[in-house]
């Protein structure tokens, strides 16, 4: 399976830059032959990606970033989204660690429903955060 780079971004790790990354999305996989549902689908679970590797920064100063990395193979878009700390950032402790579980267990379970492969990697020593999406391409 070929792999061929189609786009790297990064934005702010702030709700607001999401649909940006989501508009990057849309245009490369309707130039790869996604159809409108599968698009619809992938920014649904790329949302939720997002927020997920926001929260997990737990930088209220808004100083970390998302770097989104889109690539395609013969069959596939994948998106890779990685959260990247500010340079002294420590994360945050949650409050409330049960919670946070189950609330990331549930957004994982969201994500896993709209692509066809989704492979989280989150680090807790170092705060990295990785989630990879793939949405398939159809024939």
């Amino acid at each position: 399976m070929a792999k061929r780079d189609l786009a790297e971004l990064k934005i702010p790790a702030a709700p607001a830059f999401i649909p940006v990354a989501k508009r990057v999305a849309t245009t490369l996989g309707s130039q790869l032959g996604l159809s409108l549902m599968d698009l619809d689908e992938l920014t649904i679970a790329l949302t939720q990606a997002c927020d997920s590797a926001i929260a997990a920064s737990g930088d209220d100063a808004g100083t970390s970033q998302l770097k989104l990395t889109y690539f395609a193979t013969d069959r596939a878009l994948v998106v890779d989204v990685d959260l990247l700390p500010a340079g002294h950032h420590v994360m945050a402790a949650p409050k409330d660690v049960e919670a946070n579980a189950e609330l990331q267990r549930l957004a994982y379970e969201m994500i896993r429903c709209f692509v066809d492969d989704f492979r989280p990697q989150v680090e807790p020593r170092t705060g990295q955060v990785r989630f990879r999406m793939v949405k398939y391409l159809a024939g």
